[in-house]
């Protein structure tokens, strides 16, 4: 459920201009020469999550892997996401975000390339810090969710997320309205800190 409060209404439109074909190679040119803010360092030494952003090429189009959690998980259950979780100690964030994505869905660890970082973000409801490690796939990869904890692993390519972009301003107490971005594909909704860190991704790659 989206604890849509009622004084909800419709944002503006996307940050960017739509287009076919956004390509792999454009995507880690955007990635890396973005400097992530703060560093994967500061966010790895905390109590913090790491998630992998998993992109590769299918004719012509980069695709991004995402998962729904399952619903019998304690916490944003039911929820688009990408395959991750806690940092370990003695883990980078590189290494968490390759051993979740294993345990979640199965992805060899040895078929990702990491080739850099989006911005560190938080969860709004538990205000963890979470760390987007951004990596490539030589190709379309074999996923196998843990009905532990994925409902669901599918993938959805860039330029059909940046077409099916949508804003709403909320406001939630007292505070100031806000953005909350969602995107309505693969007939899944994705909105919260997924949300945002493909809005990065997109913005970093189109207006970049």
């Amino acid at each position: 459920m989206i604890p849509r409060p009622p004084s909800a209404v419709p944002g503006g439109p996307p940050p960017w201009r739509p287009r076919r074909g956004i390509t792999l190679a454009s995507v880690t040119a955007a990635v890396a020469r973005h400097r992530p803010l703060g560093g994967p360092q500061e966010v790895a030494d905390g109590e913090a999550s790491a998630v992998l952003v998993a992109l590769f090429e299918e004719e012509g189009e980069a695709r991004v892997v995402l998962t729904r959690r399952s619903a019998t998980l304690r916490t944003h259950r039911g929820q688009v996401s990408f395959p991750g979780g806690r940092i370990d100690p003695g883990e980078d964030a590189v290494a968490a975000a390759l051993r979740e994505a294993l345990e979640e869905v199965a992805l060899d660890p040895a078929a990702v390339q990491p080739v850099g970082f989006l911005d560190p973000t938080v969860t709004y409801a538990a205000g963890i810090p979470i760390l987007p490690v951004v990596a490539t796939l030589g190709t379309r990869p074999a996923l196998v969710p843990n009905p532990a904890e994925v409902a669901r692993a599918f993938d959805v390519g860039l330029a059909t997320l940046a077409a099916a972009f949508r804003e709403e301003r909320w406001t939630v107490g007292e505070g100031e309205d806000h953005p909350v971005y969602f995107f309505e594909v693969a007939t899944e909704t994705v909105w919260g800190a997924t949300a945002r860190m493909l809005v990065e991704l997109l913005d970093l790659v189109l207006n970049g």
